[in-house]
């Protein structure tokens, strides 16, 4: 066993040279890390984000209103006349062109009727030259005092029944030939054609409840949509105070079809309802699309985005960039001139595609926040990087060049809910 008086003896002294080397190792090592900057991190203590710079600019406004298709035209055919059905002389779902037959009702019992009629009308004829003849004897003989005045008015009432008979008769056969025609059932307006409900063999009545099939028009087609009276009031409020300016009567009307696509053709309003229902506080719009691939067929949802007006010098900033405080009022962090982050309460009016359209909290040259806002707090120092917002997604696309890292991913407040114009 070693004794205690034979182990190694450290003194203070012995200690002091080697702690002194510790030390200075440490005192290195912390200013090698302190001279390299973090990702996200621009100037020593002023960290990097991505910013969006404003301009003033024209724009568009649209209203995204939700609404149905229906056929420009709309045709029940009934029948008009009693009788069988005969033929069906038509393929359903296809077009048809106005006049074009339909149904053919077995005509016999409406053309035996015809001729009755034709032939009473001749019948009647025959009768007026005799009563002509007659009166312009009894004319004559009337003028040398041969025939009695009540002789001569006799010939004169009969020439007037056998005029009035003829006339009659005209009529009865123009009425036989109509129900004659109308055993072809023909169609009244250009569209495409709906099944048919009966079938060749079966009994049909004049007007009956039961129609035999429809007809609808689909080139052009119409576009129903409501709007809320608020947002009409809104409106002309902003046209009165000069922050919109009006598109003029001929508005264009775009169309978002239910998988999301834009449809191609651009359509027109027609129509503005002239009162606000009172159960839902709004009123209707009618736009009309040509349909010329028949794509759009009656009864289709869409939303019909419908420009309102132009908003003059107004700045558009990202959703990305919009938060709300406390209070619910729409806020983002701006770089002053000096460099220092601000936060500005915004006036949102609508939202713009992926950006909100502001009509006042910021001005222009006012660099947005947009990407590292948990890296800085009001009043602190930023570094500004100019970044490209993609206008699809509204995620930071392209950053400005010279950049050493690019800003730390953002957990960016979510966009302010507000509803677009017109909803």
């Amino acid at each position: 066993m070693i004794s205690k008086s034979s182990q190694p003896r450290f003194s203070a002294r012995r200690l002091a040279p080697w702690a002194a080397m510790f030390a200075a190792t440490l005192l290195l090592a912390s200013c090698s890390q302190e001279g390299s900057a973090p990702a996200g991190m621009g100037a020593p203590g002023k960290p990097e984000v991505g910013v969006v710079t404003l301009h003033p600019q024209s724009v568009a406004i649209t209203a995204e209103l939700s609404g149905r298709t229906a056929a420009s035209l709309v045709a029940e055919v009934r029948p008009q006349v009693n009788g069988i059905i005969q033929q069906r002389l038509f393929k359903e779902g296809s077009e048809v062109a106005a006049g074009q037959p339909l149904y053919l009702i077995d005509p016999a019992s409406y053309k035996a009727s015809y001729d009755s009629a034709v032939a009473a009308q001749q019948k009647a004829q025959a009768a007026v030259p005799t009563a002509q003849a007659k009166f312009d004897r009894y004319a004559g003989l009337l003028k040398q005092n041969v025939v009695s005045k009540q002789d001569y008015d006799d010939a004169a009432a009969t020439l007037a029944q056998a005029q009035a008979d003829v006339a009659s008769a005209k009529a009865s056969a123009e009425t036989a030939r109509i129900s004659l025609d109308r055993t072809s059932i023909t169609a009244p307006i250009a569209g495409r054609i709906d099944k048919s409900t009966l079938t060749p063999g079966a009994l049909v009545t004049a007007n009956q409840d039961t129609v035999l099939t429809t007809i609808r028009a689909l080139d052009p087609i119409n576009v129903d949509v409501t709007q809320s009276s608020t947002n009409l009031l809104n409106l002309r409020q902003a046209i009165s105070e000069g922050r919109l300016k009006f598109s003029g009567p001929n508005v264009s009307v775009k169309l978002k079809l239910e998988n999301g696509t834009i449809y191609t053709q651009t359509g027109k309003l027609e129509f503005a309802g002239a009162n606000v229902d009172q159960t839902t506080g709004t009123f209707a719009l009618r736009a009309e699309f040509p349909n010329p691939d028949r794509l759009l067929l009656p009864g289709m949802y869409v939303r019909a985005l419908v420009e309102e007006g132009v908003a003059q010098n107004s700045f558009l900033v990202p959703q990305r960039a919009v938060s709300r405080n406390t209070k619910g009022e729409a806020t983002a962090m701006v770089i002053n001139a000096q460099g220092k982050v601000e936060t500005r309460v915004l006036a949102v009016r609508n939202s713009v595609g992926n950006n909100w359209l502001v009509d006042s909290g910021v001005g222009d040259g006012d660099r947005v926040i947009v990407e590292g806002m948990q890296l800085v707090r009001p009043g602190g120092d930023a570094t500004g990087v100019e970044v490209t917002i993609d206008e699809t997604t509204g995620e930071v696309k392209d950053r400005g060049q010279g950049t050493s890292a690019a800003p730390a991913a953002s957990n960016a407040a979510k966009p302010a809910p507000a509803a677009a114009a017109g909803n």
